[in-house]
């Protein structure tokens, strides 16, 4: 049988922050905990690197991105009365300023490819394009010349080919960008693009 999170050859350090190449994550779109909503997420050695709990019957406006002791790292809450879907995240579970927000783009009238923007302090940080329900997104670096700092691709088996469906895929950060960034933005996507 095909394993979720295959061992293959280790593409990151010790640290996932201090590595000199890009990281290689699985994410399975499941909880650890049963009758729980959320993400499972496994670096390239098949050990848990993130995870995300969220029961069934509370709302999804408060998410907690978790490191794998199940101490909290980052926290992502839908912005209350505001036009479009809007997200912010924050530092741990503090209630200070944001460390950036999310915005979904929806103007119809426009030729952009974007389907999120990231920003901080009015400055966009991140531009994501393509497609999340076909698991194939970049998220491109707006201050370094739209350079692609992260990609979410569906994930096949090592052998045979096999896809593994929508429920797991790869998401591969490049050494300029947080990891942790990079899964607060693709639980975002998520939740924006889920129907």
């Amino acid at each position: 049988m095909t394993k979720v999170h295959p061992k293959f050859q280790n593409t990151c350090e010790e640290s996932l922050c201090d590595s000199k190449e890009a990281v290689v994550l699985t994410v399975w779109k499941k909880s650890l905990l049963f009758n729980c909503d959320g993400f499972t997420v496994y670096n390239s050695n098949g050990e848990l690197v993130f995870r995300v709990d969220n029961y069934m019957n509370c709302p999804k406006d408060n998410i907690v991105l978790m490191g794998a002791s199940g101490l909290p790292l980052l926290s992502i809450r839908r912005k209350k009365l505001s036009l479009g879907d809007c997200w912010m995240v924050y530092d741990g579970e503090t209630q200070g300023d944001p460390l950036f927000t999310a915005k979904k783009n929806v103007s119809i009238m426009t030729n952009k490819r974007s389907l999120v923007s990231v920003s901080s302090k009015k400055t966009v940080l991140y531009e994501i394009e393509g497609s999340y329900s076909q698991r194939s997104c970049k998220i491109l670096d707006e201050r370094r010349n739209k350079k692609k700092t992260a990609e979410i691709k569906r994930k096949e088996a090592m052998v045979g080919g096999v896809s593994f469906g929508k429920d797991v895929f790869k998401l591969i950060v490049e050494p300029e960008m947080e990891p942790r960034v990079a899964m607060a933005l693709t639980i975002i996507l998520d939740q924006m693009y889920r129907y």
